[in-house]
């Protein structure tokens, strides 16, 4: 989500259940033989590998979870071969989604995607209908109290970062996606840990969002794609003050 919700939506994904950590882990093992495919398999010499498995041990997930997703992904054990798609489409009230899919089978991630946007009021758009409404940029989020805003603008200069957004949340950090490997590494040797860590999809277009009950459409939406076994990511550009937010998701 776009704006501040990009940590309101950190935030609730912090707060997984038991319930949920099925899925959770399911998401992470794939990220991590994709990246482990196509980066090779040491942590040290694989920045994206390295950002996931940060992610892996905060969700607390198992050592020999991460061991078998890497080999898998190097080849050392067999596997299923997972495709990465991007599909485009427009949810309810025009907003735009991009949606990161890792499916075994196009067929069956496509029709589902498209079934989810059609029951929500919105539909899946050709490619490059929705693109240009977003920056295709690294990401990093970092929570205020890491770093001040004096040294880290220090250490943005010498890392090459594009942008440094500060909120009341926190900084955000955009840079060339050529170069996300670089800054992951900057930001590890400098001991500074990242709430978020991806390249991602940023919106430079905004539908500002104040119905509530567009909202919770918007969230059941987002909900809706999250349960997908295939979705890994999921980008849109609506943007929603808290009280709106905190509404939709009551």
């Amino acid at each position: 989500m776009a704006g501040h919700n990009k940590w309101s939506k950190v935030k609730r994904a912090k707060a997984v259940t038991d319930a949920r950590r099925g899925k959770v882990f399911s998401r992470l093992s794939r990220e991590i033989t994709s990246a482990a495919k196509s980066g090779g398999g040491s942590s040290e010499t694989n920045a994206r590998l390295r950002t996931i498995l940060l992610r892996a041990r905060e969700a607390n997930m198992p050592a020999d979870n991460i061991d078998y997703a890497i080999k898998k992904g190097t080849g050392e054990l067999p596997g299923v071969v997972f495709d990465e798609l991007c599909y485009e489409g427009y949810g309810p009230g025009g907003v735009a989604f991009v949606v990161k899919v890792s499916t075994d089978n196009k067929t069956r991630a496509a029709q589902e995607i498209r079934s989810v946007f059609a029951r929500y009021g919105g539909n899946l758009a050709q490619n490059g209908a929705v693109m240009f409404q977003f920056l295709h940029a690294g990401q990093f989020l970092i929570a205020k109290e890491k770093i001040s805003e004096d040294q880290l603008m220090e250490f943005a200069i010498a890392a090459g970062v594009d942008d440094i957004i500060t909120t009341d949340h926190g900084y955000e950090l955009r840079c060339d996606l050529h170069i996300f490997d670089k800054v992951a590494h900057a930001l590890a040797d400098a001991g500074l840990t990242t709430e978020v860590a991806e390249i991602s999809y940023i919106p430079t277009v905004t539908v500002p969002i104040t119905d509530v009950s567009l909202a919770k459409t918007l969230v059941r939406l987002h909900e809706a794609l999250d349960d997908s076994e295939d979705v890994q990511s999921i980008y849109s550009n609506e943007e929603m003050d808290e009280a709106t937010s905190d509404a939709a998701h009551a």
